[in-house]
């Protein structure tokens, strides 16, 4: 596939290196040489310097002939009027743009075709947003993500001490929890993956990766760890476009407090919230958090622009007696220092909108596709099409199914029904199946899968 990406940033870059590992034909478009210099240094791309909406720069990074675009600099204005000229003077089938600005999503007739021809529209902000929200509902999770339109979800948890399951084979799940049915489809200990069986033991701080439907995800997690008290109280650092859409949606199930250090935006965030209590000051203020009595606070999470400020702050309110620490980190760097320190969440915006866009990319019928570990490994959905004749999929049992080495199916989903632990199911057209893969390498393996053969109409 041939795919152009306007900026050179931190989702761009991470783009890039995903798909150039992936036998696409790859040009990254940017105003920045240095950043260009750096990433063909490292990857086999072609560069253009230019501005990524002037159709000579867009000519010359082969558009051509594209099969895609992918619109990520830091201008809305500069995404939106790429995907304009590259629909109107290259006919690019597919144009996914990155708009951050709540002003342009809150109308939504101007990304159709007798607009701004954009087929697919990211927003970080609501993908940041939806995720903390998730987080905080199954508190205790790494991660929670939703696949078959939230019928079933994949949660990450580390396991801590005096959990029920730790220290007991993974067969011994079923006995625990009689009825509710969930499937193990990955363990990482010390950063090393594990294929489950029944027979694997379940040790401390180890990472686990589960699948069930919504309503039976508070009582597997009970067997991972040992869960807290009911969230009450919230705190957010910081009052931006996540902080506020964060609160917005919040404020009504829960008691949220937010810091903001702006004056004119704390004006405006009082007048925008209802519920929520917006201070003025510096989230790592110790003598503020003590005044609003951060020990209090169930959940704290950092989601202002700063990188150091986020930690800080969640590293502070966690000294402090808050409950669960949670913030915003875009830094990989970062992200990786402060891996197995007191902060209990460590959210990467980069691997949230990553997760979005690759849906998008990906061949065959994937509908939905989550970056996991830092982009090491891929939970995906998949829809199974054809018949026994034209793919490789239906009419094939699930344990049948001729899965790359570190390929797990976790899940079938069929109309309203998941079928989870269930090895007699004969896959059907339409079915939609939840794969998780330990090693992205696979990726073009299960795409090849799940393509329908040319006999099928």
């Amino acid at each position: 596939m041939k795919i152009i990406i306007l900026g050179a940033g931190a989702v761009g870059t991470s783009i890039a290196n995903i798909l150039a590992g992936e036998n696409n034909d790859i040009s990254v478009i940017d105003t920045d040489v240095y950043r260009l210099r750096d990433l063909q240094d490292r990857l086999d791309i072609k560069t253009v310097h230019g501005v990524g909406s002037h159709p000579g720069t867009l000519r010359a990074a082969g558009a051509e002939d594209a099969d895609m675009l992918i619109a990520v600099t830091s201008s809305d204005e500069t995404n939106m009027v790429a995907c304009q000229v590259a629909y109107t003077l290259f006919r690019i089938p597919t144009k996914i743009a990155r708009i951050r600005s709540s002003e342009y999503q809150t109308e939504p007739q101007l990304f159709d075709r007798l607009a701004t021809p954009i087929d697919v529209l990211i927003s970080p902000e609501q993908i940041l947003t939806d995720h903390i929200e998730r987080l905080i509902e199954f508190q205790g999770a790494l991660q929670v993500l939703d696949f078959a339109g939230g019928k079933v979800q994949l949660v990450g948890v580390k396991t801590y001490p005096g959990a029920p399951l730790v220290g007991q084979m993974l067969r011994t799940l079923k006995k625990h929890m009689p009825g509710i049915r969930t499937k193990v489809v990955a363990i990482y200990r010390k950063g090393k993956a594990i294929v489950p069986t029944g027979d694997t033991v379940i040790d401390v701080h180890d990472e686990v990766f589960f699948l069930a439907t919504r309503k039976d995800i508070r009582a597997v997690l009970s067997e991972m760890r040992q869960l807290d008290t009911a969230v009450k109280n919230i705190m957010l650092a910081g009052g931006g476009n996540i902080g506020a859409r964060l609160a917005k949606t919040l404020e009504n199930k829960y008691q949220v407090k937010l810091i903001e250090l702006n004056k004119d935006r704390v004006r405006e965030l009082s007048e925008q919230l209802d519920k929520t209590i917006v201070l003025r000051g510096v989230a790592s203020d110790e003598e503020l958090l003590n005044e609003e009595n951060i020990h209090r606070m169930d959940i704290f999470c950092g989601v202002t622009d700063n990188d150091e400020t986020n930690i800080l702050s969640a590293m502070l309110a966690k000294r402090m007696g808050a409950g669960v620490v949670m913030c915003i980190v875009n830094s990989p760097a970062y992200v990786d220092l402060i891996q197995d320190s007191e902060i209990d969440v460590v959210i990467s915006p980069r691997q949230a909108t990553i997760g979005t866009l690759l849906a998008h990319v990906r061949r065959g019928d994937v509908v939905a596709v989550h970056s996991l570990r830092r982009g090491a490994a891929e939970a995906i959905e998949a829809v199974a099409h054809g018949d026994s004749r034209t793919s490789k999929v239906v009419g094939r049992l699930v344990d049948e199914l001729d899965l790359p080495p570190g390929s797990t199916i976790g899940a079938v989903v069929r109309g309203e029904e998941v079928l989870i632990l269930q090895k007699d199911v004969v896959v059907e057209p339409g079915d939609h199946l939840i794969l998780f893969l330990t090693d992205k390498k696979c990726i073009a393996e299960v795409e090849r899968l799940f393509q329908v053969d040319v006999g099928f109409i």
